[in-house]
């Protein structure tokens, strides 16, 4: 396969499962969200899709870089299985959160999803710096996001 199309089909299937996960998310934004106490370090609605659009995009260009790594199989294999958890996971959290309106059980997958994020870089790391680090704002975000379901779920 050319590089250039994996390079596509690498960051299509993250912004595929973000639009997905944003489909169950929006009405819920909408409404639900709307009604919950809040931390006063909440952002704007309006960040969120720009920043997960960005985050996505960097999290198939690291992706794209480990698939095209000339390594050991076996250790290409764990790296995107690895990925591939967290990017389940990512999609989950968004519909336990808003679809499901479980605040707990999203901070409990919210903790799963940041393990997982810290494996896949630990695992890209050994195939590519660069992949590694793409994924750095993806896990600081997530921190950030950990913070804001906890306190969310506290004060509701």
């Amino acid at each position: 396969m050319k590089p250039i199309f994996k390079l596509i089909i690498s960051i299509a299937i993250p912004l595929a499962i973000g639009a997905v996960s944003g489909y169950f998310t929006i009405e819920s934004v909408q409404t639900w969200y709307t009604t919950l106490n809040k931390p006063s370090f909440n952002p704007p609605n309006g960040i969120f899709a720009p920043v997960w659009t960005t985050l996505y995009i960097m999290m198939g260009i690291a992706c794209y870089l480990i698939w095209r790594k000339d390594v050991e199989n076996a250790q290409k294999k764990k790296a995107l299985i690895f990925y591939s958890i967290q990017l389940i996971l990512n999609f989950l959290w968004s519909f336990i959160f808003f679809y499901l309106h479980q605040k707990g059980a999203a901070l409990a997958e919210i903790i799963l999803l940041w393990i997982f994020i810290l494996l896949t870089i630990i695992s890209f790391s050994k195939i590519s710096k660069a992949a590694a680090w793409l994924l750095v704002p993806y896990i600081l975000w997530v921190s950030f996001a950990t913070l804001l379901t906890y306190s969310i779920w506290k004060l509701n």
